[in-house]
């Protein structure tokens, strides 16, 4: 039998506020556990949150970004659930009525443009988190509880059940996440938690329009796992469905060591949450103008910045998609282009040599000491013929460490030697030297011309000016 699979994702996305949603705690990462906490956190009686306006500003951009419809009205609830992570035994969240809904992505895959229609993104405060091995002795058999994360902000976007295959999902989730970091309310940092994702996924036969049972899978930590994990359910309902058994709804981890999901517990519905409205929390009222001015706001997102640097750079498609998969790459590169004058040559730049750096150093541009002012006076040094481009490569890795080339040419003596009384000699000499080839290079064997300029770049070590090298010797060679 021929199955279709069906998939939907829950991205949560983690808020780059300074303080919690309900209190003034600290979300700073890498905390001693169970330091960035207090009353309201704790969930101790007595306590009433207070919700905080910047986060609500961020959700609303996240909305914005995303082309939903932003409520003016929208309402907090409890979910209420027992976990030893989650201390006020239930989760503020907001479930009726959500701020933003009804939006959509466009996603580039393999089989072209699709679109993938996002349900809605509503706002809640995260739980905290169980260790299962003590982080400072290292004991296991029980499990400790880390607080620190417990009311950090979330925005969680759900998207339809369109998506169909591995690639589209991971195509999707790249582009929220690219979102996200775009818009600047989340750094997108999967491994440290701060986006996570949740993929639902169920299969039905060819031509089927009822959706099958679906099973949710959790613990996604990337982008390759995601591919992995959905690839593994598939598979699984697959063998499920032809053996003559049954799928049933339920939550799976998913475990990236052995590459392997394990039932964690059957799938809940909004009705076993006994949601109500949160009484402690009066309904959020966002006025138009308050939406229209966080819509203003809103800085060029990575579709149109990619189209523009094509306009406007002469950039290939594939080109400007890379600049501006994030937002400080395609800074540097607008930066970098207007001081030196040529976009194309900038980008070669970037995505070979500064992303080699880049990767190397593990760290983003923005952090580096690299600056646009410097690529770019690089660049000139080779157009002016003070250096070749291969010295150019060669002394870069100190240029991305924050020197000005101008002084690493001067202190390494790399000027490039463009004096024709200092060459002529050289070439005279190389010619008498190799009376053959030369013979062969009048008689119309122009790959000979490699041979002469090597040979010139290797008595120079590699500081002749090429271009002027070239010229020489086929007015002495004519």
């Amino acid at each position: 039998m021929a199955f279709e699979t069906v998939i939907g994702l829950e991205i949560h996305a983690q808020l780059k506020t300074e303080s919690k949603i309900f209190c003034a705690c600290s979300t700073q990462f890498g905390q001693e556990p169970n330091q960035n906490t207090c009353e309201v956190c704790l969930g101790l009686p007595g306590t009433l949150p207070v919700l905080n306006k910047l986060a609500v500003e961020y959700a609303v951009k996240a909305g914005l970004a995303t082309h939903c419809q932003i409520a003016t009205k929208s309402v907090f609830a409890r979910k209420n659930y027992f976990y030893p992570d989650l201390p006020k035994g239930y989760q503020i969240s907001q479930l009726e009525r959500p701020l933003c809904e009804h939006g959509y992505q466009d996603i580039e895959t393999s089989q072209g443009t699709k679109r993938v229609g996002i349900t809605r993104i509503h706002m809640e405060e995260d739980a905290g988190k169980l260790l299962h091995e003590h982080p400072q002795t290292r004991a296991s058999g029980a499990s400790w509880v880390d607080l620190n994360r417990a009311g950090t902000p979330l925005v969680e976007i759900v998207s339809e059940p369109d998506m169909r295959s591995a690639e589209e999902a991971v195509a999707y989730l790249k582009q929220i996440r690219n979102i996200v970091r775009y818009i600047n309310i989340c750094d997108g940092n999967m491994e440290e938690g701060s986006l996570r994702c949740d993929a639902n996924v169920s299969i039905r036969p060819v031509g089927q329009k009822e959706f099958g049972t679906r099973t949710e899978l959790k613990n996604i930590n990337s982008f390759k796992n995601v591919e992995k994990a959905i690839l593994y359910e598939v598979e699984r309902q697959k063998d499920v469905i032809e053996s003559g058994g049954t799928i049933v709804q339920e939550t799976r981890l998913w475990d990236a060591d052995k590459n392997v999901s394990k039932s964690m517990r059957s799938k809940e519905e909004a009705n076993d949450y006994r949601y109500f409205p949160d009484p402690d929390l009066l309904p959020l009222v966002i006025s138009q103008e308050s939406i229209d001015k966080i819509q203003a706001a809103l800085p060029e997102l990575q579709v149109a910045k990619a189209k523009r640097f094509v306009s406007d750079y002469g950039l290939s498609d594939t080109d400007a998609k890379n600049l501006t998969q994030s937002q400080g790459l395609a800074n540097f590169f607008e930066n970098a282009a207007k001081i030196y004058g040529d976009g194309k040559q900038v980008s070669n730049w970037l995505l070979s040599e500064v992303l080699r750096e880049l990767n190397t150093a593990n760290i983003e541009i923005e952090d580096s000491p690299l600056t646009p002012e410097n690529l770019a006076a690089l660049l000139k040094l080779v157009d002016e013929g003070v250096i070749s481009r291969k010295i150019a490569k060669e002394i870069f890795p100190k240029v991305f460490a924050g020197e000005a080339p101008h002084a690493v040419v001067e202190s390494q003596g790399l000027k490039q030697v463009s004096d024709t009384g200092s060459l002529e000699p050289i070439i005279d000499q190389i010619i008498a030297d190799n009376p053959t080839e030369a013979e062969r290079f009048r008689g119309g064997d122009q790959k000979l011309m490699g041979f002469f300029v090597g040979q010139v770049m290797k008595q120079t070590q590699g500081q002749a000016n090429p271009k002027l090298v070239n010229e020489l010797i086929r007015k002495k060679l004519s």
